[in-house]
């Protein structure tokens, strides 16, 4: 996770990216012209909300703790 601006982004991985771009708030996350796979960005004014945030912790902490340590 990290926050660029006003916006979030988190990395849910690829399998659980189609439901996390369902989601109102959420888009592809796109630095270079070309989205990242597996990574979202949430939009800010939705973040004010502790309901819409703590899920998007809870899938970026849940996706980050399957993945070997550095």
């Amino acid at each position: 996770m990290g926050v660029i601006g006003d916006e979030l982004i988190a990395r849910v991985g690829p399998e659980h990216a189609e439901v996390a771009l369902a989601r109102p708030e959420a888009r592809p996350m796109d630095f270079t012209g070309k989205p990242m796979r597996g990574w979202v960005t949430i939009g800010g004014p939705a973040l004010a909300e502790d309901q819409v945030l703590d899920p998007w912790i809870t899938t970026a902490v849940g996706f980050a703790s399957t993945l070997p340590p550095k």
